[in-house]
C-alpha cells in the first residue's frame, strides 16, 4: 500500500506533500479525498488529473472518496482567479452534481464488497443546514484572519484582480471544514488536489489540529500545461469535455492525437494506467521515428478506451482513417451522423432533392449536373474525372462513366441522407439530400 507516491512521482504527478505521508500510507489502509467543482455538467479533461490520481491511489489499495462540491459550487474557489465568478442556482447545481457522480463511476470502483471501494460524497449534505452563526463559533474561531490572509491565491487577488468578496473569502474555511467533517465521520485523513489547491488544503489541515489535535496530511498534484505554453485542455471550439454529447469521441481521439511529441511522453505517463515498462518502450520507441506518431496514437486509443468505450473507439478510429484513404464503404457506413459532420467539417455540401439524385441514371449526372460548377463545371469534365480513375462516392471508385448508378447497394445514402463524393485525393463535396 506504500507504492502509491512513487506511482505518482515517476509518472510526473507529484508536486508538494506533507511531511511522514509515505510512513502514513505505509502503515494501513487510508482514505483520502478528492474535490470536483460542479460548475458544470461535465467533467473535462482538466479534471482527468485528480481522476488519476484517486484511481492510482485506489490501485495502491487505498480507499478514494470523491466529494462532489454542491455546496462550495454556490461560492466558486477564487484560487489563482482574477475574477469572481457566477453563482449557479441550486437546480442547475443539483444537475450539474448528477451527471459528474455518473462519470466518475466510470473510472472508479464504487460497487465491489471491496474495503477500499470508492465512495461519492457530497458536501451539500452536511453544510446545507449549517447556519451561518454555527459556523463562525464552530469554525471560523479556530482560524485568523492573518493565516487566511497569508494564502498566495488571497494575496495575488487583492494585489491583481478586482478585489476578493467575503463569499470568496470564506471558500478556503468551508473546504477545510468539508475536510474535518470526512475526518471526523469517515476517517479520511488525507486531501488530494491540485497544486493550486495548497492553500485550501492545509487550511484543513491546520483545523483538524486545532480542533481535534489531530494529525491529517495533504499531496498536490502539478498543473498541466502545454509545451507551447498555451492552456491544457482548450481548443479553438473550447474545452475537451468527457460527456461525448459535448465533445464527441472522435473529436476527443483527434485532441490526443494531435498533441506534440514533448506533450506526448509527458501525457502518457499521466493519463493512462500503461505499466512503466511499456511507457518507458514506446517513448523510446516513437523517438526513433517520432514521424510515425505511434506514441500520440497509444496515448489517443489508452485515453479514448478508457472514457468511451472500445466500440467508440473504433468509430474515432474508423473516421480518423477515413480522410487518409485508408477506409471503406462499410467504414464510412458505420460512422454516426455527428461523427460524419465533424470528420467533413468545412467540406463543400449541397442541397439537392432526393427525386433529382434517384433520376440521375450515371455518375456524370449526379457530378457534372446536380454537382455542375462544384464539383465539376460540366457533365464533360464529369467524364474525363471519372476515366482518370479520380471520382469516389461513398469511397466507392467510379471507373465507368456510362455504368448505371447502383443505389439499392453500393451507392445507398449515409445516414440515409448524405452522399460523399471524393475528388482526387484530399477534395471532398457532400450532397445533403432533402426530401
Amino acid at each position: 500500500m506504500s507504492n502509491f507516491i512513487s506511482e505518482l512521482s515517476w509518472r510526473g504527478m507529484l508536486q508538494d506533500q506533507t511531511p511522514d505521508l509515505d510512513k502514513h500510507l505505509a502503515s494501513g489502509l487510508r482514505a483520502a479525498y478528492l474535490g470536483f467543482d460542479p460548475t458544470a455538467d461535465s467533467l473535462h479533461i482538466g479534471h482527468l488529473v485528480g481522476v488519476m490520481t484517486l484511481m492510482h491511489f485506489q490501485r495502491a489499495g487505498h480507499k478514494p472518496f470523491a466529494l462532489v462540491g454542491g455546496a462550495t459550487g454556490m461560492i466558486g474557489d477564487p484560487s489563482f482567479k482574477s475574477d469572481e465568478r457566477k453563482l449557479l442556482d441550486a437546480e442547475t447545481l443539483a444537475h450539474n452534481v448528477a451527471c459528474i457522480q455518473a462519470q466518475l463511476g466510470k473510472f472508479l470502483d464504487f460497487d465491489s464488497d471491496a474495503a477500499n471501494k470508492a465512495e461519492l460524497v457530497n458536501n451539500y449534505d452536511w453544510m446545507a443546514d449549517f447556519s451561518f452563526l454555527e459556523f463562525i463559533r464552530d469554525v471560523g474561531k479556530h482560524i485568523t484572519v492573518n493565516y487566511m490572509m497569508a494564502k498566495d491565491s488571497v494575496k495575488r487577488r487583492l494585489e491583481e484582480g478586482n478585489g476578493l468578496s467575503f463569499t470568496e473569502f470564506t471558500y478556503q474555511l468551508i473546504q477545510g471544514y468539508d475536510f474535518l467533517h470526512l475526518y471526523q465521520q469517515r476517517e479520511v485523513s488525507i486531501q488530494l488536489g491540485g497544486s493550486d489547491q495548497w492553500g485550501n488544503i492545509v487550511t484543513g489541515t491546520e483545523l483538524i489540529r486545532r480542533k481535534t489535535g489531530g494529525h491529517a496530511f495533504a499531496l498536490t498534484v502539478p498543473l498541466i500545461t502545454k509545451a507551447d505554453g498555451s492552456k491544457f485542455g482548450k481548443t479553438e471550439s473550447g474545452s475537451v469535455w468527457l460527456d461525448p454529447e459535448k465533445t464527441s469521441p472522435y473529436a476527443f481521439y483527434q485532441f490526443w492525437l494531435n498533441v506534440s511529441d514533448e506533450d506526448a511522453e509527458k501525457y502518457v505517463k499521466i493519463f493512462t494506467l500503461l505499466e512503466r515498462a511499456v511507457i518507458e518502450a514506446a517513448i523510446a520507441q516513437h523517438r526513433e521515428a517520432p514521424h510515425l506518431r505511434q506514441l500520440q496514437r497509444l496515448l489517443a486509443e489508452e485515453i479514448t478506451r478508457m472514457v468511451h468505450g472500445q466500440s467508440e473507439l473504433d468509430m474515432a478510429i474508423a473516421a480518423s482513417e477515413i480522410l487518409f484513404g485508408k477506409s471503406s464503404t462499410e467504414d464510412l457506413a458505420r460512422l454516426d451522423e455527428r461523427t460524419f459532420l465533424q470528420v467533413f467539417e468545412g467540406v463543400p455540401q449541397l442541397n439537392v432533392r432526393h427525386e433529382d439524385v434517384k433520376a440521375c441514371a450515371h455518375a456524370v449526372d449526379l457530378l457534372g449536373g446536380l454537382g455542375e460548377g462544384v464539383i465539376a463545371k460540366s457533365k464533360g469534365e464529369a467524364r474525363k474525372l471519372i476515366q482518370g480513375g479520380g471520382i469516389s462516392i461513398n469511397k466507392h471508385k467510379i471507373v465507368d462513366p456510362q455504368a448505371p448508378l447502383d443505389w439499392s447497394e453500393t451507392l445507398q445514402l449515409l445516414q440515409n441522407k448524405y452522399l460523399l463524393v471524393q475528388k482526387g485525393k484530399k477534395n471532398y463535396f457532400i450532397f445533403c439530400i432533402q426530401d
